[in-house]
């Protein structure tokens, strides 16, 4: 064996020995004080790279060059939202029209209490409809002024618009539950069917009815219903097609397109009846109205009688005078003149009812006061000869004895406000059967100037006793002119809008009418969905291929 004769080394069991303990000290603390360094840069880095992109985006935000992020995107400017809020009223009041028909259909097989919430929802909608309505009025009538003020009603007639939509949105799930359609037809198309043989039978009663009114009175007076008849049966046409389809449809099995097929008759259906209801209206309101010529040519002459007596037994000028005894309540002042004291300033509470000469809005001239005594006088001799001259048209005729009258009426003779208020019924009725049977056509003037009539037509909640002489007959007689007014827009809009469907066959099937009445949506060659019960959102959800 081998025998080492070097010195021998201790070794400690299971550790280093003592020099490896201290070079590998001394390594470790060399290490660590080279990645220190390279720590701090790299940290000092970070804060300098963070705090550079938070000066960047600061400075992007404020900037207004090109290429810069702006805090508000641009206002739209006073011309865009009066077209926004034009186009949100034509959308709103179609689709409460629409909801309003199908209601009545659900109605009629449920019964009252089980459609209690969708007529709340719809009563809902149609009061925030009307409160847009009436801003807009407001606001063609310059009121108020101002371009922010101005701005603030436009967003305020968009936003209750889209209250009005959302009510109704809400609620067509609901309704598509009640009616029940999706499990089949069953009910609601025998009830469309019943509606629509009770149609067909009115629909030649009432060509009759209009050959009767055109030889007993003047041309005018079926000038505004002479197309409602052939209309109505052109709606009954297409109603015809539509509910033989879904029959068809549903027995094989295609339960959606029986669905809009039912629905496209529904919307026929309510228009023809409007059509033919417009004529009846007519022919009642036309003999009332003959009833009543002869004793608002009696009321009219008491009228005058008073006001003559009246401006001879009180001096120009005095106190209580007759110069202030009689309003101006033409339809574009007296709304807004009635219960002001004579300097025209606002806050003077109407005269009560049973005071026939307290001093009313402004002071009349004694010359204007016999001037208006004269036309009066020469208005009612009018009338008179025309009575017996031949055919004439009552509800003209009482227009204008009521009209001619109206600035001296001092509540003597109470025909003047029932006149008044024939005559603005009338107008108004006859107006709204035109917008709602042509609402694929007609815009938002004449729905405007409409949904202000109907308005003033309604007596006042605060006021179940009566206006009062000077403001029912204000109101009445500016009622009958803005529905004319929307009768002669809508007209317009209906003649600008020409044929929805081109071709021989769309006429035929009442397809073109049916898209002129709103009754499909249009925009698809087939004519497009029906629209349902619901707002914008929901309203079309009917949509698909009907043919």
């Amino acid at each position: 064996m081998t025998i080492s004769t070097g010195v021998p080394v201790a070794v400690s069991p299971g550790g280093p020995v003592a020099g490896a303990v201290a070079q590998g000290e001394n390594e470790d603390e060399t290490s660590a004080a080279d990645l220190v360094l390279p720590i701090l840069v790299a940290s000092a880095a970070v804060v300098l790279a963070g705090y550079g992109y938070v000066r960047r985006t600061r400075r992007a935000r404020s900037r207004t060059t090109p290429g810069g992020v702006l805090v508000r995107p641009p206002e739209a400017s006073i011309a865009q939202l009066d077209e926004q809020a034009r186009a949100s009223l034509v959308e709103a009041d179609d689709c409460v029209r629409v909801s309003r028909e199908e209601l009545h259909f659900a109605e009629a097989r449920f019964g009252g209490e089980a459609v209690g919430p969708f007529a709340q929802a719809l009563r809902d909608a149609e009061a925030e409809l009307a409160a847009a309505f009436r801003m807009r009025q407001q606001y063609d009538e310059g009121v108020p002024e101002g371009d922010a003020a101005r701005r603030h009603a436009l967003v305020g007639v968009v936003g209750r618009c889209q209250e009005a939509g959302r009510l109704l949105d809400g609620q067509a799930a609901g309704f598509d539950q009640l009616r029940g359609l999706e499990g089949g037809l069953g009910e609601a198309l025998n009830v469309a069917e019943a509606r629509f043989r009770e149609l067909a039978g009115r629909t030649g009663a009432a060509d009759a009815t209009l050959t009767d009114l055109a030889k007993r009175y003047a041309p005018s007076v079926t000038a505004g219903v002479l197309g409602h008849v052939e209309q109505a049966k052109d709606r009954l046409v297409f109603a015809t097609s539509r509910l033989n389809q879904a029959r068809q449809t549903e027995d094989l099995g295609e339960g959606e397109r029986a669905i809009r097929h039912l629905r496209s008759a529904e919307g026929a259906i309510a228009q023809a009846a409007a059509l033919v209801d417009g004529i009846d209206r007519l022919a009642g309101d036309l003999a009332t109205a003959a009833a009543m010529v002869p004793a608002g040519l009696t009321g009219g002459e008491v009228e005058i009688a008073g006001a003559r007596k009246a401006e001879g037994a009180v001096s120009p000028g005095e106190p209580g005078s007759v110069a202030g005894a009689y309003a101006d309540v033409s339809p574009g002042r007296a709304a807004a003149t009635v219960g002001r004291p004579p300097d025209g300033s606002p806050g003077a509470p109407a005269p009560p009812p049973d005071e026939p000469l307290a001093p009313l809005t402004a002071t009349v001239p004694p010359g204007e006061l016999h001037a208006r005594i004269t036309h009066a006088d020469l208005a009612l001799a009018a009338v008179r000869e025309e009575l017996t001259a031949g055919p004439y048209d009552p509800l003209d005729a009482l227009r204008r004895i009521v009209g001619a009258v109206a600035p001296l009426v001092s509540g003597r003779a109470g025909v003047m406000p029932a006149g008044a208020l024939l005559v603005a019924r009338s107008a108004v009725g006859g107006a709204g059967d035109v917008v709602g049977t042509h609402r694929g056509a007609v815009g938002s003037a004449a729905r405007i100037r409409l949904a202000e009539a109907e308005r003033l037509l309604a007596p006042p909640p605060s006021a179940p006793a009566g206006r009062g002489p000077y403001q029912e007959l204000a109101d009445l007689l500016a009622a009958d002119a803005l529905a004319r007014q929307a009768r002669g827009l809508a007209e317009q809009d209906v003649r600008l809008h020409g044929n929805p469907m081109a071709g021989t066959a769309e006429h035929t099937s009442g397809l073109a009418g049916a898209v002129l009445g709103g009754i499909l949506l249009g925009g698809e060659p087939n004519g497009g969905p029906p629209p349902s019960f619901g707002g914008p959102h929901t309203r079309a959800r009917r949509r698909g291929q009907v043919y």
